[in-house]
């Protein structure tokens, strides 16, 4: 089994678990944006994040011999730690409605501010749980700072948010005082006979938000904000919890187990990490397809099954997901699962996405701009803070 047993190592399995953890909430909001159904796009997701955490467990998880304190993966599934894989399974639960809830939430908020902060709520919860668990290993006088950056950027995330609101109701406005019609329906036939004066609505502009809504699987026009807020700090919450209880599963602080057993190995915890991640994403989303939530259409698993569309993208992001997950529990089993949480800074690389492909923040005003920036600057200094207080953990020792 290999193990990540340098700083160095711990660092690099963080930063690109960063880019991977950053980029699928890109895609399945794009999806979402492009009409597919939520509950599709979250079962596809969903069964590729399990097969990515069993070919992990089976590859590098197998690696070299065993030994008595660090069995291999295969190996561990025979031994009595079942105190342990249940609370590793807890993690996959909170971790499961954590994803499903922002999946929501991007509609309501948008992909960028709903990922600060989503993110630094597991950040300031998660960190200082994971802070105590790990003995202390991590430098207080470095991490907690950087808690305090990502707190920083909540409130530049939320000024972000609020200013991009006031600018899209000053573009929708402009447009209905120019007495042309805001009629979804009629917007979008417009558009597409090219009978505006624009031939194709540009990114960011009033025409742009319209064809948004008129082409997205989840509807937003008329809801509450209150809501989209409500459902994202639920999901900052389920995530403050998904690392800490898998710290607990790796490393038995609560000595569980029976004496002589060894600590559930990183691969095998999170292979029931992964596998209760997939049975609640399954309960619950067959349920959304025939009760479905915030007025989304009803469909069914037939119709789940013959919808191609987007399947290979939502394939995609659950491997990405798998991906990143893994390497950041590699990491903060060598480094420190505070250190760790320095991946909760993904929404940098969501931002990126969202400015790129869904023109989010075009066309907007200057202060929108600065205090987008702003919050950039902010989380990178967050990241380099909570890297900087990264400690080095003594390899099952026992």
């Amino acid at each position: 089994m290999y193990l990540v047993e340098s700083k160095g190592g711990a660092i690099g399995c963080m930063l690109i678990a960063l880019v991977f953890l950053g980029t699928w909430p890109a895609i399945l909001a794009y999806l979402e944006r492009r009409g597919r159904l939520p509950q599709h796009t979250y079962l596809d997701y969903s069964l590729t994040n399990l097969l990515t955490a069993v070919v992990i467990a089976l590859t590098v998880g197998q690696i070299g011999h065993d030994k008595p304190d660090i069995p291999n993966f295969i190996t561990q599934l025979s031994q009595d730690n079942w105190p342990c894989i249940l609370i590793a399974m807890a993690g996959g639960v909170f971790l499961s409605l954590g994803n499903l809830s922002t999946q929501y939430a991007w509609a309501f908020v948008g992909l960028s501010v709903t990922e600060v902060i989503t993110s630094s709520i597991a950040v300031v919860l998660g960190t200082t749980l994971n802070y105590f668990l790990d003995d202390r290993i991590n430098r207080a006088e470095i991490l907690f700072p950087g808690v305090g950056c990502f707190l920083v950027a909540v409130c530049l995330g939320s000024a972000v948010h609020s200013s991009n609101a006031a600018d899209n109701e000053k573009k929708l406005v402009r447009l209905s005082n120019s007495r042309e019609t805001i009629s979804y329906e009629d917007e979008t036939k417009d558009l597409e006979n090219g009978t505006n004066k624009e031939e194709k609505a540009k990114v960011g502009s009033a025409h742009h938000l319209i064809e948004l809504e008129n082409k997205r699987a989840i509807k937003v026009f008329g809801k509450s904000i209150w809501l989209g807020l409500s459902i994202t700090f639920f999901a900052g919450v389920c995530y403050s919890l998904f690392s800490p209880t898998f710290n607990l599963a790796t490393n038995n602080q609560w000595h569980m187990m029976k004496r002589g057993t060894p600590n559930l190995v990183v691969y095998a915890a999170f292979f029931y990490f992964s596998l209760s991640f997939f049975v609640i994403a399954v309960i619950l989303n067959v349920w959304f397809l025939y009760r479905p939530v915030l007025n989304l259409p009803k469909s069914s698993l037939t119709s789940y099954l013959k919808d191609w569309k987007g399947r290979n993208w939502a394939f995609l992001a659950g491997v990405l997901c798998g991906l990143g997950n893994g390497l950041q529990f590699m990491g903060g089993q060598a480094a420190g699962y505070a250190a760790a949480d320095c991946v909760q800074a993904l929404p940098l690389v969501s931002t990126f996405w969202g400015v790129l492909c869904f023109g989010e923040y075009w066309r907007s005003s200057k202060r929108t701009y600065v205090l987008l920036v702003s919050m950039l600057l902010m989380f990178i200094v967050a990241v380099a803070v909570l890297i900087a207080s990264s400690g080095h953990r003594k390899v099952y020792s026992r």
